[in-house]
């Protein structure tokens, strides 16, 4: 089967890198791709916004399978044109991909579902929203409706940290990202990251994460993309993974569907573990990243095979998908000046990694040799028997990449390192 992945980072390569792994792929393709990617795809120069031109690579190369790794394609309804075009397609339509493409549009749906989340208020003038602030205690989340590349939210300790944000947000900051903002009261405990399968009608878990946000060691400094991740969460466990399904992830689906548009792919759900039971704090309508690095790791199951169940709507019938027991680690090495403006074209020398361990590219070219290209650039990530270990295996690669221009945090996977830390001393 001829497979097409549509995509250009650090998930794509991860998603790349398992694709090819299949006896069922013939040929990959992935557009545009990474210098990462290219090991096991070939590159192709397509415009995803141009959907006309994507359909016909397609019926060109006969293409089986079309795996959307990005959300913007998502939202702007690439999926839809691909299915129009008789082709399957592992990712949502642009009508469902709204779980990502609108937090207002998720809050409602949470609203009308009865789906745990924080309290919230839609915001669409910036009066509106300053006005609204009188309503939240502090902290307070302020967060951009639209796409933002995981930087569109703002956790203000204080009111004038809130109304900087808001004014930042509606002053054109994010761009039409912003044109709607979204108030919502913050919400105390543990996040953690919650992975589902769903054709529209079936739904299965598919493994657990946990991101590190923040820039800086210690969950300090602005928000990221992500600056690494492990798997699995401890945290969420079986019991939480059961109270998540029924209660947040299966009225979501049958929602959807209840409107007529169901949601086919991944649904990626950010959960915070709060006094009441876990809450929704939103949804990703694709994999994340770099949380998408850790789960292939461990994906011991035929990529091909879920994905192609999903987009054939056979998933009721397909097998689960079966995850090492060991934990996997990845550790974003980042641009200097990431989150901000990061330093672009800085050289990059890369070892050969050891078994067990990969370097996803994320935000890299190949121009005579290897570069930064982006803000976060490379996902180094190990497995392990433990995330301890994965951590230990992780950093010593890092440790060995020949990348001046960069940085990354050093204390990814704190939490679940400290719980084991302590089991071990029980």
């Amino acid at each position: 089967m001829n497979i097409l992945l549509l995509g250009s980072g650090g998930r794509e390569h991860a998603l790349a890198w398992k694709l090819a792994q299949s006896p069922r792929c013939s040929a990959l393709f992935a557009a545009p791709g990474n210098p990462g990617i290219a090991a096991h795809a070939v590159l192709v120069d397509l415009d995803l916004a141009d959907h006309a031109a994507v359909v016909g690579f397609c019926q060109v190369q006969q293409i089986g399978l079309v795996v959307v790794g990005p959300e913007a394609p998502l939202v702007d309804g690439i999926a839809d044109s691909l299915r129009a075009a008789g082709f399957a397609v592992f990712g949502p339509g642009k009508a469902a991909a709204q779980l990502e493409g609108s937090k207002g549009f998720t809050k409602d749906l949470c609203r009308e579902a009865d789906i745990p989340t924080a309290g919230y208020i839609r915001c669409t003038q910036a009066d509106q929203a300053l006005a609204a602030l009188a309503d939240f205690s502090l902290p307070v989340v302020v967060k951009a409706d639209g796409l933002a590349a995981g930087k569109g939210v703002i956790i203000a300790q204080t009111r004038e940290e809130a109304e900087a944000a808001i004014t930042d947000m509606f002053g054109g900051s994010f761009g039409a990202s912003g044109a709607e903002v979204v108030i919502e009261e913050f919400m105390d405990g543990e996040e953690a990251s919650f992975f589902a399968l769903t054709d529209g009608t079936s739904v299965v878990p598919f493994g657990t994460a946990q991101d590190h946000k923040r820039v800086g060691d210690g969950d300090t400094g602005p928000n990221t993309g992500g600056m690494g991740a492990y798997s699995p969460a401890s945290v969420l466990t079986p019991a939480i993974e059961t109270d998540i399904m029924a209660r947040i992830i299966t009225p979501t689906v049958e929602t959807l569907a209840a409107r007529g548009t169901p949601f086919s792919g991944v649904l990626f759900l950010g959960v915070m573990l709060t006094a009441q039971g876990p809450k929704l704090i939103e949804y990703n309508c694709r994999f994340g990243d770099p949380e998408c690095e850790v789960l292939m790791l461990r994906l011991e199951s035929d990529l091909v095979d879920l994905l192609l169940a999903v987009a054939q709507g056979r998933l009721a019938g397909a097998p689960p998908a079966v995850f090492s027991k060991d934990a996997a680690l990845t550790v974003v090495m980042a641009a200097k000046g990431y989150p901000g403006t990061p330093e672009k074209g800085a050289p990059i020398t890369l070892p050969d990694a050891p078994k067990g361990s990969v370097i996803f590219h994320a935000g890299t070219a190949e121009k005579g040799a290897l570069i930064a290209n982006g803000g976060r650039v490379l996902a180094v990530t190990a497995l392990g028997r433990r995330v301890t270990d994965a951590q230990d295996a992780a950093y010593a690669l890092v440790d060995r990449i020949d990348f001046p221009g960069g940085f990354c945090r050093r204390d990814i996977g704190w939490r679940e390192v400290a719980r084991e830390a302590l089991a071990q001393a029980d």
